[in-house]
């Protein structure tokens, strides 16, 4: 991150190193080596651009006239500062409208006069929000307001030099340099430190940030889960001015992040649509999407975003078909981001006729889907490496849905490093995976938590500090033994079916655990076979298998039934381990094990109300975990039954038209369909 120490004699040696000059005319001699206008406003354009926009996208810009024009106090899912000073300020540069220019003047200067904040607090918003008024009412600034945001911006910058330093932690680009980056190019010949400080920001962007996110982003996911909606937009609102400012071109740095993103983020949404015509963000990690939140808005923007930048590209046509299903903004105060970022003149691509699943490696990521329909059944699996800190120790974990969730996410977020958060939430209990229960396991320093934490038989990780993020990639690589814990082995989508294998082993302590792998065939519109092989280093290790129902099941294990609020039903089959043990924990159990109960605060959206869990009738070293999942409407009364023969090498499954067998010495296996016989692939098959 940007150092002054190494900066002997501040902007002078930056410009002498980046730009070939120095000395007090050497900003003028920077400023002319690039491509940046010196009129006003210049950030998302000329005016001349803006007032374009307004005549083509009408509709659009009416409502963002409203929003800057009027003021709906204490309703905070309506408006908040930021969505009334960008509004105003585009009202200003747009319609030459001084007053309001003024009046959004007068809004910045209450962060420019205020004590600015350091740390882990959103300060590159602050510094956004006031440079976008700084350059669209240019004219609406004295000279001294002007100087005191040229101070304002430099003492934050350098008070903030080693805040938010690790890139995989809270999306670093979003949360700092997104800011940092807007106030460079809105006070470019006026701030003789802005040189230094994007030179900086490109500096930190090339060498740290586009390696993790090549490293950690291919195929379009990122490892912190549902938090990338935090980060991702203003990040990509930052690329937009670099290319409009100055034809700059981030996105070509990380190709295999930012070519993908956009399709991963349509996969990422349930197939429904929620409240205000939003599409729900399916929980990855920590997640605060259960109910409406503005990052649906902003998830919707930083697909548009890359549409398009990508407009050529069939797969970013098919997205933006997606996106126009929902073509304004949850939020009514965003309705600047449709005017800046809504380009219907994208052409449409065949959304029904695009794939049906996705692949996202590096975090390890699965999504699937039945159809692009709104009724479709929507599948999520996660198995992949440790990067940043709002991860859980989750991997092996999925979600079906139908409508709505059926087998979810257990817990709910508020905050980092709470009760519930440490000893429930991002535990693997609160998931749909393994647990392998050794009594003298212990778990210290998550997330810097103080007292005694609860052994809940899960997966573990040495946490280096409080936050358990990697710096970046090189000491990814560096510790890889400590980062590199599952991996997906296998995937294909034959179209019928989609097969998955993931092996989990290493996400686990190896005092207890061989081996854990699953294998996961997925059968289209809604079945799921899941086989899981398990090895504990002792057979009295008790080993469980976890869902996560919607509603506590009905019916008699081993079949069970879960339905949710919205009309759909999963049938649960327990095929294997024979005569299994089955427990239900709802009500008061729900959030217990151990003896202790780690209750959510407050329940402030949809969340499982049951955690099944089923467990062999004998102890055993090895054990096989064998069940079949059908998500279907609330109007099915059955589904087809299953029945599996354990062999020397293989477990033969037997379901309808289907036969299956899984080899159990390795992972693999092989998928008959009408007399169809297939192997199972033994490697990731390209898209």
């Amino acid at each position: 991150m940007f150092n002054p120490r190494l900066l002997l004699n501040g902007m002078l040696l930056a410009a002498l190193l980046t730009f070939g000059c120095c000395g007090p005319a050497g900003v003028e001699k920077v400023s002319e080596e690039r491509p940046i206008s010196r009129e006003h406003p210049r950030l998302l354009g000329s005016k001349e651009r803006l007032q374009k926009l307004a005549k083509e996208r009408p509709e659009a810009w009416a409502r963002t006239v409203q929003t800057a024009r009027e003021l709906q106090p204490g309703n905070e899912s309506v408006m908040d500062n930021h969505m009334k000073m960008v509004s105003m300020a585009l009202v200003c540069a747009i319609e030459d409208d001084r007053e309001i220019g003024r009046q959004a003047v007068e809004r910045a200067m209450k962060y420019v006069n205020a004590p600015i904040r350091v740390g882990h607090a959103t300060f590159g918003h602050d510094l956004a929000r006031c440079a976008i008024v700084y350059d669209l009412c240019w004219p609406c600034w004295t000279e001294e307001e002007r100087l005191k945001f040229h101070d304002y911006m430099n003492r934050t910058v350098d008070a903030n030099v080693n805040s938010e330093a690790h890139v995989f932690h809270n999306g670093w680009y979003g949360y700092k340099h997104w800011g940092i980056g807007l106030a460079c190019y809105a006070t470019w010949y006026e701030n003789e430190r802005a040189p230094e400080f994007l030179a900086e920001t490109e500096r930190d962007y090339r060498e740290r940030a586009a390696p993790a996110l090549e490293l950690s982003g291919a195929g379009g996911g990122f490892a912190e889960g549902y938090y990338i909606n935090y980060w991702c937009y203003e990040w990509l609102f930052f690329c937009e001015v670099a290319r409009l400012v100055e034809g700059k071109d981030y996105y070509a740095a990380a190709p295999g992040f930012y070519k993908k993103r956009a399709v991963a983020g349509m996969f990422e949404a349930y197939p429904w649509i929620s409240e205000r015509n939003s599409r729900r963000p399916i929980p990855m990690g920590d997640s605060g999407g259960q109910k409406l939140r503005r990052e649906r808005d902003k998830a919707l923007s930083a697909r548009r975003i890359l549409v398009n930048f990508y407009r050529d590209d069939p797969a970013h046509q098919a997205v933006h078909a997606f996106n126009e299903t929902t073509p304004v903004s949850s939020t009514p105060g965003n309705a600047y981001k449709d005017f800046l970022w809504r380009d219907t003149t994208v052409p449409k691509g065949e959304l029904k006729n695009f794939k049906l699943s996705h692949l996202s490696p590096a975090a390890g990521y699965v999504f699937a889907r039945s159809s692009w329909d709104d009724d479709a059944t929507h599948f999520f699996f996660k198995c992949g490496d440790r990067f940043t800190a709002h991860q859980h120790l989750d991997n092996g974990h999925f979600l079906i849905s139908k409508y709505n969730e059926l087998a979810g996410d257990g817990g709910q977020y508020y905050y980092f490093g709470g009760k519930h958060d440490i000893n429930y939430l991002l535990r693997t209990i609160a998931h749909n995976s393994i647990l392998v229960y050794d009594p003298e396991e212990t778990w210290v320093n998550i997330r810097a938590y103080k007292e005694p934490i609860g052994n809940d038989g899960g997966q573990m990780h040495d946490w280096p500090h409080h936050n358990g993020a990697v710096v970046d990639a090189d000491q990814w690589h560096r510790e890889r033994q400590l980062y590199d814990i599952a991996d997906i082995t296998a995937f294909e989508d034959r179209g019928s079916y989609l097969y998955v294998a993931g092996d989990c082993t290493r996400s686990y302590s190896s005092k207890k655990l061989e081996y854990f792998t699953r294998q996961i065939v997925y059968i289209r519109p809604g079945t799921f076979l899941i086989f899981d092989r398990v090895k504990s280093t002792d057979p009295d290790f008790k080993k469980t298998w976890l869902l996560q129902a919607a509603k506590p099941p009905t019916g008699k294990a081993p079949n069970l039934i879960v339905t949710n609020d919205s009309g759909g039903r999963l049938f649960i089959q327990t095929v294997l381990p024979e005569k299994p043990r089955v427990k239900l924990n709802s009500g008061d159990e729900l959030y217990s094990y151990g003896g202790n109960s780690y209750p959510a605060e407050d329940i402030r959206g949809p969340a499982p109300e049951c955690r099944i869990e089923v467990s062999p009738s004998a102890p055993s070293l090895v054990d096989y975990f064998l069940h079949v999942l059908t998500a279907s409407q609330a109007a099915t009364e059955s589904v087809p039954q299953a029945s599996a023969r354990v062999g020397d090498s293989e477990v033969t499954v037997t379901l309808a038209n289907l036969k299956l067998s899984f080899t159990t010495a390795t992972v693999g296996g092989r998928i008959e369909i009408d007399g169809q016989s297939n192997p199972f692939a033994d490697r990731i098959v390209e898209e």
